[in-house]
This record gives structure tokens, C-alpha cells and sequence, in this order.
């Protein structure tokens, strides 16, 4: 595939990822703060439990630490897009439902400025809302939805000016429309009312990555990666639009008049370390530890919507992967990857915090271009409150990766 091909696919990607990267998230907790977060990682990243602060490798996209760009060959051009499939079982204490969901993930791409220095750019979901559940009120039923959340277009990059040793840096347009809505109707009319909070976001976010690489030996070698995302009021603005009968398909009113998000919405600053074992290019272990403080962060109360109650979010994440012989037979290139975290989530509800773990595992499938590889991964999620389990959820994922990795500019100089 020409480098000409693949930019015009990413650009077509991209245009698709800015309809669809919200609808992975079919979740009732995803209805507090800003939605559920995603952390960055890549399919292959998530087959090994969500890590990559450490992660260095010149064959794959790593946008979870910018320090990483740099470890790629000159003549490299990488161009990754996931995509996942998702099967989940929620239960409470009104009783047990099943659906499905999913859509297009990420899309990303890296290439070489130089012998030192790389460049990452694409389209990540920062965040995301999916909801749908209703309840008794008095006289009638209330029904509450949500959709959308928060997206990252980056440009990153990566430069080693020590051998072991490379820092970079994330900027990114961070944009996106959050809706949560209230439906009430009353027993034996046709009238239905309408309460909606709009959040809309348009601002930018940073991100600072540093990774150092100790040889133990010829073959075995210790990365440890960090990384740094600084706290900030959030650009845009929020408003409340009234709906007496959802059917005139206008607003009534628009109350209390439109917010703007400066110094009442917040994010908070973010920190990440991991520390990653390699051997002989083919065997790499690595543990993650994500902080954020979640305490800190501003969400200011919109009429009667909830302003949400935060507390500190902390993430931990191992994963393995092993690739047994690079030149050998089809089965022993494949690269076998599995993994596992624990996850205490920013989200508290009636005050209980939201947490949620998950195992997962993959393979890495050589495809029939010389160095594209198929990434195919399967991943279960569990995630209650506690200590009231409140709402009990199960997710099964199926997420699809495609890594092209192609040559850089490099012509063929034999005709």
C-alpha cells in the first residue's frame, strides 16, 4: 500500500472516528461528570491490560506516552485504527438486561522527522456517554438518556537526544458534545416533556512523556516510562434547554441562559508511570500506575442536573507479550499478548465509588503485506459501586486492530 494510499484512508477514518467514537459506551454510570475515560491505549494495548507508559517499540503506535515516537526507524511510516465489538449484562435490583454496542475506536498514524526525532498524529475519544433507563415518578415515568463525549485530535512528538533516553509531548484539540436528558410523561397522556443539559467543549490539553532505558545485557533491558498532564479549566459552554411537549420539536426555554465552562468545569492533572522488562525483542512484561485528582476538579451544578461528586481516580495494569521467533514459521511470528487491571474510577454515586477491573488477551496476526499486522483481542470488564453495589455490570469486548507499517519515502532505485 502507497504512503499516499494510507493518507487518504486516515483522512477518511478520521472523518468516520468524529461520528462513532462516542458509541462504544452503553453504561448508566457513564451519566456522572464527563462519561467514562478511555486512557489512550491502542488494541494491542489493551489486549496487555491497558500499559504503555514504558512501552518502546518501533512497530506500533504508542500514543499513551509522546516519548515513545522517537523509537522508530527513519524510513518507518505506521498507520493504526482499532475498532471493538461489545456484549454486556447489567443487573440491579429491578432485575437484568442484555445489548450489544461498539464502533470505530481510534485512529492513528507516526512517522520520522529525522534520525532522532518522530511525530504521532490522529483521533482518540477522550471520553464517552451512552445511557438509557427509566424510573417511576409520581403520576408517571421518567426516562433518562445521554449521549455523546469528549474527543482528542493530537499532534505529538518524540525526540531521543540521549541514547536511552527520549521526552515528547502531546498537544490536542480537545472537542465534543455531551447530552443528558430527562423524558417525563404522565400516566394516560400523550404529552412529553423534555429536559436537556447540553455540554459543549472546545479547548486544548497537553501531555508530557519522558522514557529511560537501563541495558542489563545484550538482550534483556529495563524502560521506565512517565508521564504528565497538567490541570486545567475547561473552554466552551453548557446550557439547559426546556421541552413542555416534545412534539412542537422547539425549545421553550433555554435556562438559566448559556454557561460558560471557564473556572466552573475543570480536568485534573494526570500521572502516569510504568516500568517495562524486555528480552531479546521478543519477550516485554510492563506495569502501569495512572493517578488523577479527581478531587480537585470543578463540575458546577446546572439547574437540576447533578453536579456530580468526584474523588481521586488510580489505575493499575500489567500485561505480557511474547512474540517467539520474528523469522520464524507463521505461528511462532504471531505475537501472543494478555493482561489485566483494577481500576478505581473518579465517579461517585450516592456516595459510593464506581470501580471496575478487567483481563483481557490477544494476538498480533502477521498479515499478508510484509510488516502489517492484524490485532484481534478479547477483553472482559466488571464494574459496581461500592460499597452498595448499586447497578452490576459485565462487558465482554472483541476489539480489532489494523497496524500498517510501511516504508518511509524510500524509492526503489532498480527499474
Amino acid at each position: 500500500m502507497k504512503i499516499k494510499s494510507l493518507l487518504i484512508l486516515a483522512l477518511i477514518a478520521v472523518a468516520t472516528a468524529s461520528g462513532l467514537s462516542a458509541q462504544n459506551t452503553t453504561s448508566p454510570y457513564s451519566k456522572f461528570g464527563y462519561g467514562l475515560l478511555r486512557d489512550n491505549a491502542t488494541s494491542a494495548q489493551r489486549q496487555m491490560g491497558g500499559v504503555g507508559y514504558a512501552m518502546r517499540s518501533g512497530r506500533q503506535v504508542n500514543v499513551m506516552n509522546p516519548a515513545a515516537y522517537a523509537r522508530m526507524d527513519s524510513l518507518t511510516f505506521l498507520f493504526d485504527m482499532g475498532t471493538d465489538v461489545s456484549l454486556f449484562w447489567r443487573k440491579d435490583n429491578t432485575g437484568s438486561n442484555h445489548d450489544w454496542g461498539g464502533g470505530l475506536d481510534y485512529v492513528t498514524m507516526q512517522f520520522p522527522v529525522g534520525k532522532i526525532v518522530g511525530v504521532s498524529a490522529g483521533l482518540l475519544p477522550y471520553s464517552s456517554v451512552g445511557y438509557s433507563f427509566g424510573s417511576e415518578i409520581t403520576n408517571g415515568v421518567s426516562t433518562h438518556q445521554g449521549t455523546g463525549g469528549l474527543n482528542q485530535l493530537y499532534i505529538g512528538a518524540g525526540v531521543m537526544p540521549l541514547k536511552n533516553l527520549s521526552v515528547g509531548v502531546n498537544i490536542s484539540y480537545l472537542f465534543g458534545t455531551i447530552y443528558n436528558d430527562v423524558y417525563a410523561s404522565q400516566t394516560g397522556s400523550t404529552t412529553q416533556s423534555l429536559f436537556e443539559q447540553v455540554m459543549e467543549v472546545k479547548d486544548y490539553h497537553l501531555q508530557f512523556g519522558l522514557q529511560y532505558t537501563y541495558r542489563i545485557s545484550r538482550k534483556n533491558a529495563l524502560t521506565l516510562g512517565v508521564t504528565y498532564s497538567p490541570s486545567k479549566s475547561l473552554l466552551g459552554k453548557t446550557y439547559v434547554l426546556k421541552y413542555h411537549d416534545t412534539s412542537t420539536g422547539a425549545p421553550d426555554t433555554i435556562a438559566p441562559g448559556v454557561v460558560k465552562l471557564r473556572d466552573k468545569f475543570s480536568l485534573p492533572e494526570t500521572w502516569g508511570a510504568g516500568l517495562a522488562y524486555d528480552w531479546n525483542d521478543r519477550l516485554q512484561a510492563e506495569v502501569d500506575v495512572t493517578y488523577q485528582n479527581w478531587s480537585k476538579a470543578k463540575y458546577h451544578q446546572i439547574e437540576n442536573f447533578s453536579s456530580g461528586k468526584f474523588d481521586n481516580r488510580w489505575r493499575i495494569g500489567a500485561g505480557l507479550s511474547y512474540r517467539p521467533d520474528p523469522r520464524g514459521g507463521y505461528f511462532k511470528r504471531v505475537t501472543y499478548r494478555a493482561g489485566g487491571y483494577y481500576n478505581r474510577d473518579y465517579i461517585m454515586v450516592e456516595g459510593n465509588h464506581v470501580r471496575d477491573y478487567g483481563i483481557s488477551c490477544g494476538f498480533g496476526l502477521p498479515a499478508a503485506s510484509e510488516k502489517t499486522v492484524i490485532n484481534l483481542g478479547f477483553e472482559y470488564i466488571n464494574r459496581q459501586a461500592t460499597p452498595n453495589p448499586l447497578l452490576k455490570e459485565q462487558y465482554f469486548h472483541v476489539t480489532l486492530g489494523i497496524n500498517f507499517n510501511q516504508v518511509w519515502f524510500f524509492q526503489n532505485k532498480l527499474r
